[in-house]
């Protein structure tokens, strides 16, 4: 059932909406029931403003934290080795992190490696029997990080093609993405990629053989997110020329979701379907850019994919002007607060709208509604300490808030961002210029994990995470 522009409309005005200045920051809600980042207090008392206080060079060059925090290297390309002997693989980003048991962490670690293997010095290893294309040079590894410190690593999936974001699922599996539209001939490929695959941390046995999920489509996927209450899956599409798409995924009728239930559905199972958005006036929304205050809210209809295998025409080209909404560099996803967050790294030309250096928007399934929450404005000097761009993977904290890896020019950040609207630095890449990816806390929320794509390193980052007092 289709959301009416009359209804839409008359929501509209009873919520209202939000404005935004140039360069401010808005920031969703936090998770139900978390603890928000309150501001640090010096010793007089005096609110210092929101989170941990200021970056503190480190002495070894690779990452500035707030004085109480430390970090901790667990796997870095070409220096750390897997199980097998072979090197760990490069090029690091999207994580997720399960419950091993036993005080034990299992991080799922996508490796963005795209064409051939000869293109890359440490490819993800064609461990037996868990590859799809032996000339791809992408796949994961699972990180086991023991309650002693112990680390182990082995392959999960070999032989896909730049696996960059993802998501985990509420059966305890992450499903990877292939940020790719490479047909089979293409770049040496010899399978068609750009598909979802779903891979299993706690039983190696079921990652064998892999088989893509066809069903939610071939495309330069980003990320993905699953309704626990209503089986959808939402997916963003990182493409340009014409920009990506917002994706939605409806289970057939009956289907129940499971452990490896996905790939075994067939090709054309359930329905894959695009947005089309249209204002309070009733009015299409050709791009998200052309939203310019934060909460500003989207009705939302979702038109058919007529080919979701994309076997002569890209998906995001089958469809004409007026038929869908679109937006530049659709990123990183979460689901919390009963919908789907995801962002659109930045918009320029590019884009028919508003120039952006990012955007947080919130998919309610409920009221089928898209509301703006986060916007940043152009950053004038990215490479000066104080500002962000390019908002990439994200995460909700247990703690209150966001959690935010930047992919943007000059200086690379993890920043917070408080459900007040405050933003404040968790981290500074001080090893090189390369992107922060793959950002998530651990099960019991003590570790916050990240990667520095370039070479390719996993980090854990452990500090006083609990809400700071005032005094008085």
């Amino acid at each position: 059932m289709s959301l009416t522009r009359r209804d839409f409309a008359r929501e509209s005005a009873r919520t209202g909406a939000g404005i935004a200045l140039a360069g401010s920051v808005g920031v969703f809600a936090s998770a139900p029931h978390a603890l928000a980042a309150e501001d640090i207090v010096t010793p007089d008392g005096e609110a210092a403003g929101p989170g941990y206080g200021p970056l503190l060079p480190d002495p070894d060059g690779l990452l500035a934290l707030p004085a109480g925090f430390s970090y901790r290297v667990l796997t870095r390309a070409g220096e750390t080795r897997l199980e097998s002997g072979e090197p760990t693989p490069s090029r690091h980003d999207g994580t997720a992190a399960f419950d091993g048991g036993r005080g034990t962490v299992l991080l799922v670690n996508n490796h963005e490696l795209g064409g051939p293997r000869s293109r890359w010095e440490h490819p993800v290893p064609l461990a037996g029997g868990l590859v799809y294309d032996p000339a791809a040079a992408g796949g994961c590894t699972v990180v086991e990080v023991r309650a002693d410190g112990h680390v182990t690593e082995w392959v999960g999936i070999a032989g896909t093609a730049t696996n960059c974001a993802g998501g985990s699922t509420p059966w305890g599996t992450w499903l990877t993405c292939e940020e790719t539209e490479d047909k089979a001939g293409q770049n040496g490929m010899t399978k068609d990629h750009g598909y979802v695959f779903e891979v299993d941390p706690l039983d190696e046995r079921a990652n064998l053989d892999p088989k893509p999920v066809k069903a939610l489509g071939r495309y330069a996927h980003e990320a993905v997110v699953v309704d626990p209450g209503r089986g959808h899956l939402y997916l963003t599409e990182d493409a340009s020329g014409p920009n990506g798409l917002f994706y939605r995924w409806t289970p057939p009728e009956g289907f129940r979701h499971g452990r490896g239930r996905l790939a075994a559905l067939p090709d054309d199972a359930g329905t894959l379907q695009a947005p089309r958005c249209f204002d309070s006036a009733g009015r299409f929304v050709d791009d998200l850019s052309r939203a310019t205050r934060i909460g500003t809210v989207y009705g939302v209809d979702w038109v058919g994919v007529p080919d979701r295998d994309a076997r002569t025409v890209p998906v995001r080209r089958q469809f004409g002007a007026g038929e869908i909404t679109r937006a530049r560099k659709l990123e990183g996803m979460w689901w919390g607060d009963g919908g789907a967050y995801l962002v659109s790294s930045f918009a320029r030309a590019e884009s028919p709208g508003n120039a952006h250096d990012g955007a947080v928007w919130f998919y309610d399934p409920k009221r089928r509604t898209l509301t703006l929450k986060v916007l940043i404005g152009v950053n004038p000097d990215p490479e000066a300490e104080g500002g962000y761009d390019g908002p990439d993977n994200i995460t909700v904290s247990p703690y209150g808030g966001l959690v935010v890896a930047e992919d943007g020019e000059g200086l690379s950040h993890l920043f917070g961002a408080t459900d007040s609207g405050r933003t404040y630095p968790i981290a500074r890449n001080e090893l090189n210029d390369s992107e922060f990816a793959g950002v998530t806390f651990s099960p019991d929320g003590r570790t916050l994990y990240a990667c520095i794509q370039n070479p390719g390193i996993l980090l854990a980052i452990t500090g006083p995470w609990k809400r700071q007092k005032r005094k008085g």
